[in-house]
C-alpha cells in the first residue's frame, strides 16, 4: 500500500540519480585540457578577473606573476584586486605589478563600509564591464595559471554553460606534515551535508565553497549575494534555480593549498554558510543573529553578531 506522499518516490529518486550521473559525466571537465592557444581562438567574450584580497602579501605577488602572461596574451581584459584595506601592503604589491588594486569600500561607497567577501564580489561585478567574471582566491599558496585557463575553458567552448566551479584536492598542512584530503573543514562538516539534505542535485560538486568561479556577468548581476562567506554556496543554489543544472559545471584544477584559519574563524564561516542555505530553503532568518562562543583564556562567553545581510539582485536594486 502506498500513500500519496510516497507514491512514485522511488521513481523520482531514480530519475534524480540518473540525471546526476549524466551531469557528472557531461559536466565535469579537466583543467589540463585547455591550452592558451585554444582559448584565444575560441574567445568570443571579454573576461574580467577579480581577486578579493585580505592580508595576502605572501601570495598576491606570485599569483599576479602567473596571471601576467595570460593578460599579456589577451586572455584577460580586466584584472582587479579588491583589497580589504590590508595592513600588510597587499594593494601596493599589486600596483607595483601594474595591476589595479582598489579598496573594497571605495566601490559603491554610498553603501558604506564593505561587509565581507560576498559584498566585495557584488561591488566588483558592478565596477567591471566584461561579459565573463572570474573570481580567484588571493591566498592560494600553489597557484598556477592553469587555474584560470581551466575555469575559462569550459565556459568559452560550451555555449550552454553559464557557471563553472573549480574542483580540487585539498591537502592540509599541519606543521611539517601534509595530510591529503584533510582540507576544507567547513565544506565537509557543514556545506556538503546541507546540500545533501536540501539540494541533493548539487551534491556532486566536489568543492561547493571554492572561490575559483567563472560566471556570466549578466547571471551574477541577477543574484542576491550574501555579504560574507555564504556567497559561493548561495551562488550555486541560485544559479541552479535561474539557469538549471545543465548550465552549471565543475573543472578539476588538481590540488591547491590556501591559508588555513582557526576554528574560531571557521565557526563564523560555517554560520554564514548555514544561513545562506537555510534562507534558500524558505526558512526565516533574523538579521544580526547573535552567536555565543567561549572567550579564549578569560572564561565566560562573548557575543559575536554576524551579518546575515544580502545585497540585492539587479532587478531589485534598480527598483530601490
Amino acid at each position: 500500500v502506498t500513500s500519496a506522499r510516497t507514491d512514485g518516490r522511488a521513481e523520482r529518486v531514480l530519475a534524480q540519480d540518473l540525471a546526476l550521473a549524466r551531469w557528472i559525466d557531461e559536466r565535469s571537465y579537466s583543467g589540463a585540457h585547455y591550452p592558451l592557444e585554444l582559448l584565444l581562438a575560441a574567445k568570443a567574450a571579454t573576461v574580467a578577473v577579480v581577486l578579493p584580497a585580505r592580508e595576502v602579501a605572501a601570495t598576491i605577488g606570485p599569483i599576479l606573476d602567473r596571471l601576467a602572461p595570460l593578460r599579456e596574451a589577451g586572455l584577460i581584459d580586466e584584472l582587479l584586486v579588491v583589497d580589504a584595506d590590508s595592513a600588510d601592503g597587499t594593494a601596493a604589491i599589486a600596483r607595483r605589478r601594474g595591476v589595479e588594486a582598489v579598496s573594497e569600500s571605495s566601490l559603491a561607497p554610498q553603501l558604506g563600509p564593505c561587509l565581507g567577501k560576498g559584498d566585495a564580489m557584488w561591488r566588483a561585478a558592478r565596477a567591471v564591464e566584461s561579459e565573463l567574471l572570474v573570481f580567484l582566491d588571493a591566498d592560494t599558496v600553489d597557484f598556477s595559471g592553469d587555474f584560470l585557463t581551466g575555469l575559462l575553458g569550459p565556459i568559452l567552448l560550451e555555449p550552454a554553460l553559464r557557471l563553472v566551479k573549480g574542483a580540487f584536492r585539498r591537502p592540509f598542512a599541519d606543521g611539517g606534515a601534509v595530510r591529503d584530503g584533510e582540507g576544507g573543514r567547513v565544506t565537509e562538516l557543514v556545506a556538503r551535508p546541507l546540500l545533501n539534505l536540501h539540494f541533493p542535485v548539487l551534491s556532486a560538486f566536489a568543492q561547493p565553497l571554492a572561490g575559483e568561479i567563472a560566471i556570466e556577468r549578466e547571471l551574477f548581476l541577477d543574484l542576491a549575494v550574501p555579504v560574507g562567506y555564504g556567497v559561493e554556496i548561495a551562488m550555486m543554489i541560485d544559479c541552479l534555480a535561474l539557469a538549471g543544472l545543465e548550465a552549471l559545471a565543475q573543472v578539476d584544477l588538481g590540488a591547491r593549498q590556501n591559508r588555513h584559519q582557526s576554528l574560531r574563524a571557521l565557526s563564523a564561516m560555517a554560520f554564514e554558510v548555514m544561513v545562506a542555505v537555510e534562507r534558500r530553503t524558505g526558512a526565516a532568518v533574523r538579521p544580526g543573529i547573535p552567536s555565543f562562543r567561549p572567550r579564549p583564556g578569560a572564561g565566560g562567553d562573548e557575543v559575536w553578531r554576524l551579518s546575515c545581510e544580502e545585497r540585492p539582485p539587479r532587478a531589485v536594486q534598480s527598483v530601490v
